[in-house]
């Protein structure tokens, strides 16, 4: 079975030049589908196009809460607008970033609502970012579940274990990058060995977090394996066990999104 990369950035200046290498060598270790994630509704264009391009390849709408000041205000129906196209599978990436804060929290909440708002109308999961900000997550992803039901992914997972009870209690999904692989990271390891295996994803959010033996280089989506492995160990399972139930957990997730045909 193959492997997914359910998080990564195609559309970034980082892979400009060797887009095509970086996934054909995706392709060639196993990794048969990717999720390009839009962070600006601004450069969404160029997200789509790369998903467009290529087969097994799908994207996201979305506005990353660094840019919920740069880009303000936006509404459900402009998340909406683009939720027909046939490779716009999800809303986000969205959420909180308390660590940098690079805009308002009241515009990093209202940026989030809206997404949430347009998941909830389309049917399609929302992709949540959160950075040392788990109790409004959870209070906000509880306020807004109570108006009506959707789903989604808590990506890049590094919270703590009540955030990520409370996201698999809502039916939500967590998702594991590469630092999964790093040293001192046992309390998320932890989580990841302990959580429901049925609603475990893994990824790369590449180019950033280069998982161990790659740290420091840029990431790419081939290197999922190598997190894909670590939550293998830390669960005593095969490899090819966890890519199995990886993959089939993004695409009940993502139901939009189809098994590569190679």
């Amino acid at each position: 079975m193959p492997l997914v990369d359910s998080h990564c950035h195609l559309d970034f200046p980082a892979f400009s030049e060797q887009r095509e290498a970086v996934i054909d060598r995706a392709r060639q270790a196993g990794v048969g589908v990717m999720l390009t994630i839009g962070t600006k509704l601004s450069a969404f264009d160029g997200v789509k196009a790369v998903a467009e391009r290529h087969d097994g390849i799908y994207c996201s709408v979305g506005i990353h809460p660094h840019e919920a000041e740069a880009e303000p205000g936006v509404q459900a129906d402009e998340l909406l607008a683009h939720a027909a196209h046939p490779k716009v599978v999800a809303f986000g990436e969205t959420g909180l970033d308390y660590f940098y804060e690079h805009a308002p929290r009241d515009a990093q909440k209202a940026n989030f609502r809206a997404h949430i708002e347009a998941a909830r109308a389309a049917g399609l999961p929302v992709i949540v970012h959160t950075r040392d900000a788990d109790e409004d997550t959870e209070a906000l992803l509880r306020e807004e579940m109570a108006k009506g039901v959707f789903t989604g992914v808590l990506h890049c997972f590094t919270s703590g274990e009540r955030l990520a009870r409370a996201a698999i209690e809502l039916g939500f999904y967590i998702s594991f990058s590469g630092i999964l692989t790093f040293k001192k990271t046992e309390a998320l390891q932890a989580i990841a060995r302990d959580l429901p295996l049925d609603r475990i994803l893994v990824e790369t959010d590449a180019p950033y977090l280069a998982p161990i033996p790659h740290r420091g280089k840029t990431n790419e989506p081939a290197f999922v394996a190598h997190t894909a492995g670590r939550l293998a160990a830390l669960r005593g399972l095969a490899l090819d066990e966890v890519a199995a139930v990886t993959t089939a957990n993004f695409h009940r997730l993502f139901a939009k999104t189809e098994p590569y045909a190679g």
